[in-house]
């Protein structure tokens, strides 16, 4: 297949597949396939989040992160590698970095209502008291996420030659993550390391991200003729890329596509940002082999087996979260 460069993100309707349509369903799937070949993100409209219940959470963890860092640390449990709760300062960096990304955040995770065995590989949430209504909040914004990203991976499915409910077991009570993150202002530039970013550029660990607009400017996707162009999540728009397992289980047949979150101009660096990704993770015994459609002469198998809680153990590791 011929390589697009692409200058913007391409926008996709996930009305027009889920529309019951046969001819715009399969349209939506070579679209959806061909963006993910090449650059690997996709801003999707018509998604399951309302642009209210994405205000509300703004707003939120803007008056969380308004606290002092006595408070909110509070919330920063040890032993759980980051994955509830309050991450501080520079704690997170990029796989292959040493430096801190200047940035904080919130994690909330899966939670599992019914008799489900893997409840016990979930660590409980962890919920800021300053803030009742942030857990209703949250966990709203988190199931309509999980629900849109179904959907997406339906199209994926489809797009591969799988049966359309190949992932849907695979991420029921997934290890998903919604993390809300402060890209904290820098009053003096000189006080933090010279090569210190907001975000430096990485791949994501899981099978697909789903961002909701962010507050400001700074998100930028490296093209595969190693040209940065930005991405901003429009108004009722999603911003939906591949993580690092679905381009290992597609044996790179669809694109992790680096990203990264620049600085910006000095005169601004006291100004914050704010984000908010949902990482969609499928359950740990989730097979990441390559799927053998994927495989042939022409494309050799580039991994080895590993299972998706391994592979996300290993990745914890790489980029500090996880001794």
């Amino acid at each position: 297949m011929a390589e697009i460069l692409y200058d913007a993100i391409p926008s996709l309707d996930l009305a027009d597949f889920t529309s019951g349509d046969p001819l715009r369903k399969s349209k939506f799937v070579k679209d959806l396939g061909d963006a993910y070949n090449n650059i690997g993100f996709v801003a999707i409209r018509n998604h399951y989040l309302t642009d209210e219940l994405s205000a509300n959470l703004y707003d939120t963890i803007k008056r969380f992160y308004a606290l002092p860092d006595s408070v909110k640390q509070k919330y920063e449990i040890a032993n759980l590698a980051g994955q509830r709760g309050y991450i501080g300062k520079g704690k997170e960096h990029a796989k292959g970095r040493n430096t801190g990304d200047l940035k904080e955040f919130y994690h909330v995770g899966q939670e599992v209502l019914d008799e489900d065995p893997i409840k016990q590989e979930y660590p409980d949430n962890v919920w800021p008291t300053e803030f009742p209504e942030f857990k209703e909040i949250a966990l709203e914004v988190y199931k309509r996420l999980e629900n849109t990203g179904v959907q997406m991976l339906k199209a994926i499915a489809l797009y591969l030659g799988l049966p359309e409910d190949y992932f849907d077991a695979k991420v029921k009570h997934g290890n998903s993550i919604l993390r809300a993150i402060h890209y904290f202002p820098i009053s003096d530039p000189a006080s933090v390391p010279a090569d210190a970013v907001r975000a430096a550029e990485h791949g994501d660990i899981n099978l697909i991200t789903l961002l909701m607009g962010a507050s400001a400017d700074g998100l930028q996707v490296l093209r595969r003729d190693g040209k940065w162009i930005p991405i901003t999540a429009l108004p009722e728009q999603l911003v939906v890329n591949v993580g690092d397992m679905l381009e290992r289980l597609t044996n790179k047949k669809l694109k992790s596509t680096i990203h990264r979150v620049v600085n910006p101009p000095r005169h601004l660096m006291n100004t914050p940002r704010y984000s908010i990704p949902f990482f969609m993770h499928p359950r740990s015994e989730m097979d990441l082999s390559a799927l053998p459609s994927c495989v042939d002469a022409t494309h050799p198998k580039l991994w080895e087996d590993i299972t998706a809680g391994e592979f996300l153990n290993q990745r914890l590791r790489e980029i500090g979260l996880k001794k």
